[in-house]
């Protein structure tokens, strides 16, 4: 175990980092606090900033490879679907609250960890082997192809079934929104500016909701603004960017870099997703949504989505300015084994913080 403070401790030192930067929201940072207690996925998305503190420890081969601007905290639900610009149903990495300058393994290691916790829990069938492969070799792939964006058609289709989800049921979605309680807390004037840049018009009237959403960003603020617009319902949502974990664990002070690998990123944009004033708005509908794993039924569906990450996470680490030759260099001594070793230490940690956490609660 690497001589670090313990859970708590981190935790604690974190939070106060954390609030020099925004005004936490208490209520969601206790629902926070006692959903990492609930089971090692959830402590696992809910302690990225634990993560960046561990992550130093693994072999120097792991550890220092070429860094990239990193996407941080990725796991098995970081991805979903978006509408472009012309309308067309996007999908990909869909949270970069937590970007900067990493080791491209970390994304890798993350991700591959976050699906070694799912089958544990018997949330994914496919074997470990199978998952690091699949990973691996889609992230390979996109890097030898120079990447390419995953927009949702004829070359994509194969996505459809997955999406077909009785929860992405439009009135399900709405009634959902509409049932979460008032905001009690008031709109900074940043965030509503940002709010009214992404609405259909400049003037129009919005009720503000609570939404608790994820684990890792619980406890900053987050505003749900709810319209009705020629006909029908519209949604956006402003959440404050800070800083990202790794700064705090490795004790610097670059960033945000939210923006930066939106911009470098390799993507079909989404054209309401914006960053303005230390706020990031988003457009919140039924098509633009998480991919829910649940919504998996076969191996063979978990395997090519797999594939489909590892692809993408290249399409982001492609961004930085001679990445794809520095990392295919790296790659030819980077194996499925190695990726699962180091996702497999990762979890020993988190796992023994896990069992702290909830031992003390």
């Amino acid at each position: 175990m690497p001589s670090l403070d313990g859970i708590r401790v981190a935790t604690r030192n974190f939070e106060r980092w954390l609030e020099v930067q925004t005004p936490l929201v208490r209520r969601d940072l206790r629902h926070k606090h006692l959903a990492m207690a609930a089971d090692p996925f959830s402590f696992f998305r809910a302690t990225y900033y634990r993560w960046a503190q561990h992550y130093s420890q693994l072999d120097k081969t792991i550890s220092q490879a070429p860094t990239v601007l990193s996407v941080g905290d990725l796991h098995l639900e970081n991805f979903g679907t978006w509408r472009d610009g012309l309308g067309r149903l996007a999908w990909g990495i869909n949270d970069f609250d937590e970007a900067y300058p990493l080791p491209f393994t970390n994304d890798l290691v993350r991700l591959a960890a976050s699906v070694l916790v799912a089958i544990d829990a018997d949330h994914l069938g496919i074997a470990p082997k199978a998952a690091c492969r699949a990973i691996l070799d889609g992230y390979r792939e996109g890097i030898e192809t120079g990447g390419r964006p995953f927009v949702i058609g004829e070359e994509h289709r194969w996505f459809k079934p997955i999406l077909q989800n009785p929860s992405r049921e439009p009135g399900l979605f709405w009634d959902r929104l509409r049932a979460l309680p008032r905001e009690r807390s008031p709109l900074p004037a940043p965030a509503r500016a940002a709010i009214e840049d992404v609405m259909p018009e400049r003037e129009i009237k919005f009720d503000l909701r609570h939404r608790i959403a994820g684990f890792g960003n619980l406890g900053k603020p987050r505003f749900t603004a709810i319209a009705q617009w020629q006909g029908g319902p519209v949604a956006r949502e402003a959440k404050a960017i800070t800083l990202s974990a790794a700064a705090w664990a490795q004790s610097q002070t670059d960033g945000p870099h939210y923006a930066s690998i939106l911009t470098s990123a390799i993507r079909s944009p989404d054209p309401y997703l914006k960053v303005r004033d230390l706020w990031l708005v988003r457009r919140l509908a039924p098509d633009c949504r998480r991919l829910e794993i649940a919504s998996l039924r076969r191996v063979e569906d978990e395997e090519w989505l797999l594939h489909a990450m590892g692809f993408e996470t290249a399409n982001v680490h492609l961004g930085a300015a001679g990445a794809g030759q520095s990392i295919t260099r790296h790659l030819k001594d980077f194996s499925r084994k190695n990726l699962r070793a180091a996702a497999t230490k990762m979890i020993d940690w988190l796992d023994e913080d896990f069992r702290d956490w909830k031992k003390r609660r």
